[in-house]
């Protein structure tokens, strides 16, 4: 039997999140395989991947903050607000008079911090049951809702002229649920020459980092980290005792336990390293709000 827990995994350019998904599966044996952060296949960089009863910890790995590296491309427009869509429009020849040093970094200052995004219409956010990039590819208009969301770091490290475009190289902290297409679009637009995204790639997601990943051609020998090791990486730690332990996975709330917690909840780990679960502060007591499987620890 496959042992729990969770895999980091570099997704190269050309498989969807899925495909990678298919191939653990595969080369592990097991079904019980799923992601938490869905890559475009233009993409590449960081997939966590839970295993087994492991998975149950992705409810708490998708919210993480998250670093990408990204090449803009300004000057063009594309219908997907990325390379794998048609050109729809490039920028005349006036239009480059006004885009300067100064106003590049003024465009990418008006996208850092919290802002209001609009997320590209052939993103994976549903819409009345179906994500919206089908429901653009059966030839529906779709224009999703305006979010909140945080990037709190959005530098230009180097840009690149071309026949007709600009490129620039940026890293961007931001909060999850962030569209880094969409800033792509929105710096261009702001610079009336139109922007789309060339290159993307994840390197952060929370405390995990590309840098520990392994590639697909390596799933099969891959090691993973322990639920309690990846628990440690999102949550705070609360070590409770063996008789505590039993309780949480039988339902049983710790009663006047909550001053133990910082936060609102933490992951519950038992004396012998196994991770019993995720518990929540309920008035003065605990309460698991996650067990882990009793076979899955």
């Amino acid at each position: 039997m496959v042992s729990p827990g969770i895999l980091l995994v570099d997704k190269p350019a050309g498989l969807t999140s899925h495909d990678v998904v298919a191939r653990t599966r595969r080369a592990l044996g097991t079904r019980k395989v799923g992601h938490a952060g869905t890559l475009d296949p233009m993409a590449t960089g960081l997939l966590v991947i839970g295993v087994e009863g492991a998975t149950r910890l992705l409810t708490y790995v998708v919210g993480a903050d998250k670093t990408y590296e990204a090449t803009i491309r300004l000057g063009q427009t594309t219908h997907t607000d990325d390379a794998d869509g048609e050109i729809l429009t490039r920028a005349a020849d006036d239009a480059w008079s006004t885009v300067t040093p100064d106003r590049i970094a003024a465009g990418v200052t008006a996208l850092t911090g919290v802002i209001s995004q609009v997320p590209s219409s052939v993103s994976a956010i549903k819409v009345d049951g179906r994500r919206a990039y089908d429901r653009v590819r059966a030839g529906e208009e779709v224009v999703l809702a305006a979010r909140e969301v945080t990037v709190s770091r959005f530098d230009v490290l180097a840009q690149r002229q071309g026949e007709g475009f600009l490129e620039l190289d940026v890293v961007v902290d931001c909060s999850s649920g962030t569209y880094i297409r969409s800033l792509a679009r929105d710096l261009g637009e702001d610079l009336g020459v139109g922007g789309h995204l060339t290159a993307l790639r994840r390197s952060r997601v929370g405390d995990f980092d590309v840098a520990d990943a392994v590639g697909v051609d390596d799933l099969g020998g891959a090691t993973l980290m322990t639920p309690a090791q990846a628990a440690a990486r999102v949550l705070a730690i609360l070590d409770v005792s063996a008789a505590e332990a039993t309780d949480l996975r039988h339902g049983k709330r710790l009663a006047g336990q909550a001053p133990r917690l910082d936060g609102d909840r933490a992951a519950a780990v038992d004396p012998e390293g196994n991770l019993v679960g995720v518990v929540e502060k309920r008035g003065a007591d605990l309460k698991s709000a996650m067990n882990m499987p009793e076979a899955a620890r």
